[in-house]
């Protein structure tokens, strides 16, 4: 029996934006020319939200961010760039690193939820737990 439109559908998004394979049936140059405009695509978004982060990579940031993003579903600019930024460690270019530690004194954000603003923080929080 053949899977049905939804697990279809399912699947051109896992081979989209998740990396996964390209299901039988869609067209493999296609569904691979589409995932990678939508690398590069996530890389421009991302460099709006994080303006110096993209310039300190230069004409490398499409490429370097495309290649991290691999097999990693988009979780939105905000966060996909903060995610890029933590998973650079050391590598990270000073400018960056100055973005990077701008956002962590005005947000907090554990890598998993969204990134929540300080002073709305213990507000969060205390609904979390309550």
């Amino acid at each position: 029996m053949s899977p049905g439109l939804a697990e279809q559908q399912k699947a051109l998004v896992a081979a989209l934006v998740g990396g996964a394979e390209v299901p039988a049936g869609f067209d493999a140059a296609g569904v691979l020319a589409t995932r990678t405009a939508l690398r590069r695509k996530r890389a421009g978004e991302v460099a709006r939200t994080w303006p110096l982060l993209a310039a300190s990579y230069g004409d490398a940031w499409t490429e370097s961010f495309a290649r991290w993003a691999a097999g990693r579903p988009p979780n939105g600019s905000l966060r996909d760039g903060w995610d890029f930024a933590r998973d650079a460690g050391d590598g990270l270019p000073a400018l960056a690193r100055r973005e990077l530690a701008e956002r962590e004194a005005a947000f907090g954000y554990d890598g998993v939820h969204a990134p929540v603003r300080r002073g709305r923080l213990a507000t969060w929080m205390r609904r979390r737990r309550g």
